[in-house]
């Protein structure tokens, strides 16, 4: 949809999509213990938003999340994990809506579904976003990534779906951290828990990230580094895959 006319008629005429029910994608991006967050800015507005979509009719819900991730990543067959529906009844803005199209030439009639009530499925992922490609979609014209501290003010309920995720992921992390691979291969304990400290936004006690990490049963030890003096090289681990 490169042509304006295009656009329009694809927003105007959209009949194809499940109604009043939406996606939000909190994304988070990690590397070298920088932890970032992926937002959209619309078109002419100073609206910000976390990436979203709907979901077609003939569409599964998970592989409508996997498609708006990769739209918005260019990454596919990553981890995304399903935190929780947003059903405010009062989390809609007609007004916030019709701005955001006028912006990009398209005038919603009264009845347009996007300005029906919308229950939205969150879903958050944690990726390297050294290997991101952050893609606008034609009502946007950015795609950046932005550091916790430095968000924006998100349209609608974003920045409380925001919230929610990151709390959540901290919640899950000793449970889920094992399918974003955001690790090499083998890693040593320090760098693991650089990793968690990154995330969780704190320092941890060595002597007890290292118990609680072992007692999981989700990492396996299998060398020593071979660097540094012999007595010091760090053991070497890797998840433990089923």
């Amino acid at each position: 949809m490169t042509e304006n006319t295009d656009l329009k008629d694809y927003w105007e005429n959209k009949t194809r999509l499940l109604p009043s029910v939406s996606i939000d994608c909190v994304i988070f991006g990690f590397h070298n213990n920088q932890l970032k967050i992926l937002l959209l800015k619309y078109k002419n507005t100073n609206y910000y938003a976390l990436p979203g979509g709907f979901i077609n009719l003939d569409e599964d819900l998970e592989d409508a999340a996997q498609r708006v991730l990769e739209d918005r990543t260019g990454l596919k067959d990553i981890y995304l994990e399903q935190f929780h529906v947003f059903g405010c009844k009062n989390r809609r803005n007609d007004e916030t809506h019709q701005q955001i199209m006028s912006a990009s030439g398209i005038n919603l009639k009264p009845n347009h579904f996007l300005l029906n009530r919308f229950i939205s499925i969150g879903y958050y992922a944690l990726v390297d976003f050294s290997k991101v490609i952050p893609t606008p979609d034609d009502l946007s014209d950015s795609c950046q990534w932005y550091d916790l501290d430095k968000i924006p003010h998100l349209m609608f309920d974003h920045n409380q779906i925001f919230e929610k995720a990151l709390e959540t992921l901290r919640l899950m992390i000793y449970d889920k951290l094992v399918g974003f691979n955001l690790l090499p291969t083998t890693f040593t304990m320090n760098e693991i828990q650089n990793l968690y400290e990154t995330i969780l936004g704190e320092k941890l006690v060595r002597s007890n990230f290292q118990r609680k990490i072992l007692s999981l049963g989700i990492l396996e030890r299998i060398e020593k580094k071979m660097t540094g003096a012999a007595n010091k090289a760090p053991y070497l681990y890797r998840f433990v895959r089923d």
